[in-house]
């Protein structure tokens, strides 16, 4: 794809080229819409690229994470025939469920 045209601004055409691989029908008020919300995404990008960022250590995480799990522990769970019996379909004590995959011979 080409540099952006006139001063940030992305053209119709490229507009149109964007959707196209995305492969997104779009209206000509949309080109005219997504044209000018492209070029505040690109802008915004920009501006971060230029921030001073040489010395500071890289991160997963902007804030410190912590895991909030509770523990993993064993408990009882409800009888097979009492979950079973709000399923739609069951067979031989289990979920009945549509076929997906076809069987190959």
């Amino acid at each position: 794809m080409s540099t952006l045209s006139r001063k940030g601004q992305l053209s119709r055409d490229e507009v149109a080229h964007l959707a196209h691989l995305a492969r997104l029908a779009v209206t000509d008020e949309e080109l005219d819409l997504f044209a000018d919300q492209l070029a505040a995404v690109l802008d915004a990008v920009a501006q971060v690229g230029k921030a001073a960022v040489e010395d500071v250590p890289p991160t997963t995480h902007a804030v410190p994470m912590t895991n909030v799990v509770r523990p993993d522990v064993a408990r009882p769970s409800l009888p097979r025939d009492v979950v079973l019996a709000g399923a739609p379909a069951a067979e031989d004590g289990r979920f009945r469920v549509p076929r997906i995959l076809q069987e190959e011979a």
